[in-house]
């Protein structure tokens, strides 16, 4: 499992070939703090948009950049091993800035996955993978679970 968490460029030297020979690229990502049934669904619709799913995770310094105090909850390593055990997932890279536009120009995925939550026009990297000939995908959320809805209840339930 731990060989599904790779670096940029070994994430490249892999996937160049699979595109040649015909694979869908999927890209999708997030900071999968504590995973859930929506993290499995998302993931899941994701890679049925293609042959390979790459998930970029946001590396604790990225989270760090971009969500309230005290998060992550649970380191990188961590996040990324639990990602690594899903059927769906096939590689998993960490990306330290606040967004992944510059992971996505590096991969170029034929297929650009995010939650119907965001607007197309909101999507980081969509018009870069569209000019590019590729497509984005908006994918339905479930609606009564998120990581901050289970920080919250633990909150209650605890303090």
């Amino acid at each position: 499992m731990i060989s599904k968490i790779v670096k940029v460029k070994e994430l490249i030297n892999t996937i160049d070939p699979l595109r040649r020979s015909g694979k869908q690229v999927v890209f999708t990502n997030g900071c999968f703090d504590i995973m859930h049934a929506g993290h499995v669904r998302y993931l899941a619709a994701a890679r049925s948009e293609g042959e390979i799913l790459v998930v970029g995770i946001n590396s604790d310094k990225s989270i760090k950049l971009i969500k309230v105090k005290n998060r992550p909850i649970m380191p990188q390593d961590q996040r990324a091993e639990v990602l690594a055990g899903l059927w769906c997932v096939d590689y998993i890279v960490f990306f330290d800035e606040p967004d992944p536009l510059k992971l996505i120009q590096a991969i170029k995925p034929d297929v650009l996955v995010k939650g119907e939550d965001w607007p197309e026009d909101k999507i980081i990297g969509a018009d870069f993978v569209k000019a590019d000939g590729g497509k984005v995908v908006r994918v339905a959320l479930v609606s009564d679970i998120s990581t901050s809805m289970i920080i919250e209840k633990i909150v209650k339930m605890y303090c």
